[in-house]
């Protein structure tokens, strides 16, 4: 017998989560406490519930194993709302543990009560309350097991405070630890080999790698060799394929150029690889088209908005495995050349735009990419400014990109901290950032000195919500509510504990980023950027 939650922190710490992040509450004051004590696993405190999540969704897609996400009732349940969305929207396995009023409380308004299993419905794969401690072991075993098999993503349990008071039984290497190691189903051998059919006899094959082939990199680079196909990236995937192969034609995300997708246009044959195709991939849902015959490999193929020629319910390294025995001995040479150059020079750093307000974004990015080692981790947050590092930034080494499909603000920080605390110590980890984002969750500096994470922080700082003036510029003629107050960033990282320097032209860059990576603790660099460059392309006031 053990207390219910220490016999939750035991199930999961068997099963393989390492960290529970969260903000403490008063509702699940057993659960912290039983995190705190175990020899397996850790506690994160961090300054806000969203800090928590993006946390949690950060080092569950390096590792492919879920953590934990924490939160007390109404109130943090709704705060740690933002991360839990986030994994939803790129497929990341999380456990989320809310905190609940007592069962004798429930339905009348109670003290911070909300419906959690009702308001976190529509944002999880399955969420539920547990109503009776004997049903502990039995309940956490089906989340495990939901957020890691066929698409994965968030789960939810809330806990009522007096379930947590009681005492269990539960089995420590039962059912709910079994681990995380799930089997991908293989397609049926008769969609292989029509998909190889297809394949073989394309004359303009692409592949699109989207979040759920990760574990394929290997196949993938295989596939794209010996069919000689085109290779692009889904919306802020970029690391899911080397980007110096000859066979890689760029990014599909906000902004791509014309001329990058003109291959995607021009291909009879998509291959979909782990993909949801969502809005920013297919560039508004657009492509491919009805007329491009589409093989699409997803283990949830009805939940993917598309019609394919052929939809194969199974893992992507298994079905990319099955399409390379069904490869021609001899790869067809189908001449990639325009468009990979059409690639390249989009991605080319121009000279310096700047008119004396700032530094180009382009060059910041430049000189950060020349900073870091190749295999730097970088996590990004939402803003214009990221539209700069995805056009200049090269990934040729796995698992180094860390960015929220769902545009979420605030991202950036906590993913950079929650890489920094799963990585080895020597690998680089770097947060890039516009001033909007980092102001959101910025605070976790805070976390990452306590901590003692050496994370590196980049902020474009611009003085406003430049998405948000880019699209009012654009609809309306005007702005409203995008303005950025001056802040001294430099300093406010100093009151954190952490490092912090300013850059004011280019010329200052090389020497700020090299004291940051070299000071032994969290650093941040504040970079003024001349905020009339909004985009790769466009002024603001063109606009």
């Amino acid at each position: 017998m053990a207390g219910a939650g220490e016999a939750i922190v035991e199930m999961l710490g068997v099963a393989g989560v390492r960290r529970f992040y969260t903000v403490p509450g008063e509702s699940f004051l057993e659960v912290l406490d039983a995190a705190e004590r175990h020899p397996d696993v850790r506690l994160i405190s961090t300054r806000h519930e969203s800090g928590a999540s993006f946390m949690a969704e950060a080092e569950a897609r390096l590792t492919g194993v879920p953590a934990v996400a924490m939160a007390t009732r109404g109130v943090g349940a709704s705060n740690l709302a933002i991360g839990v969305h986030t994994a939803r929207q790129d497929s990341t396995p999380m456990v989320v543990l809310l905190g609940q009023v007592e069962r004798g409380h429930l339905g009348r308004e109670a003290f911070q009560e909300v419906d959690l299993a009702g308001f976190y419905g529509p944002l999880t794969k399955w969420s539920a309350t547990v109503h009776e401690a004997g049903r502990l072991e039995e309940l956490l075993a089906r989340a495990l097991r939901v957020a890691v098999s066929g698409r994965p993503g968030p789960v939810m349990l809330a806990l009522p405070a007096d379930v947590l008071g009681e005492e269990v039984a539960f089995s420590a290497g039962g059912e709910g630890a079994r681990g995380f190691g799930v089997a991908r189903p293989a397609p049926p051998a008769q969609e292989v080999r029509r998909a190889a059919r297809l394949l073989g006899a394309a004359r303009r094959p692409v592949v699109i790698a989207g979040e759920l082939s990760g574990e394929a990199r290997g196949e993938l680079v295989a596939l794209a060799e010996r069919y000689d196909a085109g290779v692009y990236t889904a919306f802020r995937r970029q690391d899911r394929f080397p980007n110096g192969h000859a066979n890689y034609l760029g990014h599909l995300g906000l902004g791509t150029p014309p001329p990058v997708l003109r291959a995607l246009e021009g291909a009879d044959v998509v291959l979909c690889a782990g993909c949801r195709l969502d809005e920013a991939t297919t560039q508004g849902y657009a492509l491919p088209r009805r007329d491009q015959a589409l093989i699409l490999i997803h283990p949830e193929p009805e939940g993917v908005p598309f019609r394919a020629e052929v939809a194969m319910a199974a893992g992507v390294r298994e079905a990319l495995a099955g399409l390379l025995e069904l490869a021609p001995r001899r790869a067809p040479e189908r001449g990639w050349e325009e468009a990979r150059r059409a690639y390249l020079e989009s991605c080319g750093v121009p000279p310096s735009r700047a008119r004396g307000g700032g530094v180009d974004p382009a060059r910041a990015v430049a000189a950060l990419r020349e900073a870091v080692p190749e295999d730097a981790v970088v996590a990004n947050d939402a803003g214009n400014f990221s539209l700069f590092l995805h056009r200049h930034w090269s990934y040729d080494c796995p698992r180094t990109q860390l960015a929220p499909a769902n545009g979420a603000m605030g991202y950036g920080v906590p993913a950079a901290i929650a890489a920094g605390l799963v990585l080895p110590a020597e690998r680089c980890v770097v947060a890039v950032c516009g001033d909007g984002g980092f102001l959101m969750t910025g605070q976790e500096l805070e976390s990452a000195v306590r901590y003692g994470v050496s994370v590196a922080v980049v902020v474009f700082r611009n003085g406003l919500h430049g998405t948000i003036a880019m699209h009012q510029l654009k609809a309306l003629g005007r702005t409203a509510g995008v303005e950025i107050g001056e802040v001294d960033l430099a300093a406010y990282a100093r009151s954190l504990g952490a490092a912090g320097y300013a850059v004011r032209e280019e010329g200052e860059l090389k020497d700020a980023f090299r004291e940051a990576l070299c000071a032994g603790r969290p650093a941040l660099v504040d970079v003024l950027v001349d905020p009339e460059i909004i985009t790769p392309e466009a002024r603001l006031q063109e606009l």
